[in-house]
């Protein structure tokens, strides 16, 4: 079968950019060990992660906190985590009775309590639902950590860690937000060692 060269480019194209991407956050240890401090530091306090996201960036929250109530590399106790992206019939109620601007927010003000720690994945940190998460947040006592993108948007400079990835397009950023995440959570599980059976 003849290559396709251009096809081999584009390729080539997409892995190199996201290489790049991802090698970019070097310049951003101090953000990521911050938010690592942060999520280890209210876990280790008996409190819990909310994460949440639009589109692509909700299955990163989805993906989150499934790693910590479940497992991420060993098998060591479960840690409360709650993806406010995963409940359909408490997005379409509340998206329904308040607006999807308050899908978040609402949870937030349900499910949050002083020293819990809110986590966002936002491409552009444009979106209002997650703007209206944080100020809940804030108002109530959480931890915040933003992972953003596009040069952060309105959302930017509001969290008590937040990582910007220096890539104007999505699909990169979000590859970008996946390798935080793991940081995160080889943090948590460096926190929280496996346990040992009987």
């Amino acid at each position: 079968m003849k290559k396709d060269g251009s096809r081999e480019t584009s390729v080539r194209s997409a892995i190199e950019t996201s290489a790049d991407t991802v090698r970019s956050l070097l310049g951003q240890l101090d953000g990521i060990e911050r938010a690592c401090d942060i999520v280890v530091g209210a876990l280790k306090d008996g409190n819990k992660v909310l994460a949440a996201g639009n589109g692509g960036s909700a299955a990163e929250a989805l993906h989150m906190a499934e790693e910590l109530i479940g497992r991420f590399r060993f098998n060591r106790r479960p840690l409360p985590a709650i993806s406010l992206a995963a409940d359909p019939t408490a997005i379409t109620c509340i998206g329904n009775d308040f607006g999807y601007d308050h899908v978040f927010a609402r949870q937030v003000e349900g499910l949050g309590k002083p020293g819990d720690v809110l986590v966002l994945f936002s491409t552009s940190g444009r979106s209002r639902n997650l703007a209206l998460a944080l100020d809940q947040a804030r108002r109530g006592g959480l931890k915040t950590v933003s992972f953003l993108g596009k040069g952060g948007g309105p959302i930017a400079g509001l969290s008590d860690a937040e990582v910007i990835v220096a890539a104007p397009q999505t699909e990169r950023i979000q590859e970008a937000h996946q390798v935080l995440m793991h940081i995160i959570l080889d943090a948590v599980e460096r926190a929280f060692p496996p346990e040992v059976a009987g």
